[in-house]
């Protein structure tokens, strides 16, 4: 199929380019470079030996997305552009529903001009918010506790109800865990810009050494260490998702929701203690408090997803945690590097 990929440069997006392109698919990418390098689309061409379609596009410019519609005329498309870090949306929280809605609005309105109707969104497992039970799974009440978490649920929103207004549209809704690793080559991987906001690449650069030590916010929750526990998914297998994502899109209607998760949770000190194994660095940290909104546990019931897209998380902890050495350490200061 033809495949647009918005904000195809970004961590999940490159490494599902890979995917896309095993899978035989046309891919073309729209990116503005906001949180992403031009590197990593250099790196995913020598990667997979051929050239990547791509537009440094702005999904809230509607005229230059109309005209890469118009020119590609995608059967499908992947929406990864958008804003994902918890505290800076407090901080910015305009910017974040004018990214995050406005970014989204603007990508729908595009896709009718050309008459697609197939569309896989990089959601968020922060969508639930507090747990009521777990594992979650799909059916859990959405109750997000941050304004990232009530952009992607308002956004899902907007999606699901265009698929009402257009019996034709099919959209699927992917709720991602913790993606974490890298390609297994080591040319790709998570670069953050500025501190990380995420545990695993905070690890990585204290374990290079461009970060003094690691914060663990809590260490007197519910939980078998103190520390928070966190279902994490190693970034392969979740491009893998997305791939089965666009094969369900094209044989179904309406709105489905799968989260994306390995149903297994690992505490921040089990992380740790597996990348200082993985690296062969000892990882300073430091107990501070916790921080607010912040849960004890979060897992994900992943069973949905293994029924109906066919696909399941096959990469351990330990390739979670080498994957990320082997990028980091060969690649210091991220695509700057090079």
């Amino acid at each position: 199929m033809r495949v647009l990929v918005t904000g195809g440069a970004g961590y999940i997006g490159s490494h599902t380019l890979i995917e896309l392109h095993a899978s035989g698919h046309d891919i073309c990418v729209v990116d503005n470079f906001d949180n992403s390098s031009p590197e990593a689309l250099n790196r995913v061409t020598d990667l997979i030996g051929a050239p990547v379609e791509f537009h440094q596009v702005d999904i809230r410019d509607r005229a230059a997305l109309d005209r890469v519609m118009a020119a590609f005329r995608p059967e499908v498309v992947i929406h990864f552009a958008g804003l994902k870090a918890v505290g800076e949306s407090a901080k910015l929280p305009l910017r974040y529903y004018d990214v995050n809605i406005s970014g989204t609005l603007s990508l729908l309105e595009s896709m009718q001009t050309v008459g697609c109707n197939r569309i896989v969104f990089s959601s968020s497992a922060t969508v639930y918010g507090a747990p009521h039970y777990l594992p979650f799974d799909e059916n859990h009440p959405c109750a997000p506790t941050n304004v990232y978490g009530h952009t992607k649920h308002m956004a899902e929103q907007i999606l699901t109800d265009w698929t009402a207004a257009n019996p034709a549209a099919s959209v699927v809704l992917l709720r991602y865990f913790n993606p974490v690793g890298a390609h297994p080559s080591g040319r790709i991987g998570e670069d953050p810009r500025d501190v990380p906001n995420n545990l695993m690449p905070f690890v990585a650069q204290v374990a290079v050494g461009r970060r003094e030590k690691l914060s663990v916010f809590g260490d007197d929750y519910d939980t078998p260490d103190g520390t928070g526990v966190r279902d994490f998914i190693h970034v392969t297998d979740l491009a893998r998702a997305h791939v089965s994502a666009i094969g369900y899109a094209a044989g179904h209607s309406g709105t489905e929701v799968f989260n994306i998760g390995t149903g297994r949770g690992y505490s921040v000190l089990e992380m740790v203690t597996a990348f200082a194994r993985a690296s062969g660095r000892d990882i300073a940290y430091e107990i501070a408090a916790r921080r607010p909104g912040d849960i004890a546990r979060s897992e994900a019931d992943p069973s949905k997803a293994n029924a109906l897209l066919g696909w399941q998380a096959e990469q351990g902890l330990e390739e979670m945690c080498a994957s990320t050495w082997a990028w980091q350490s060969g690649n210091p200061q991220g695509f700057e590097s090079s």
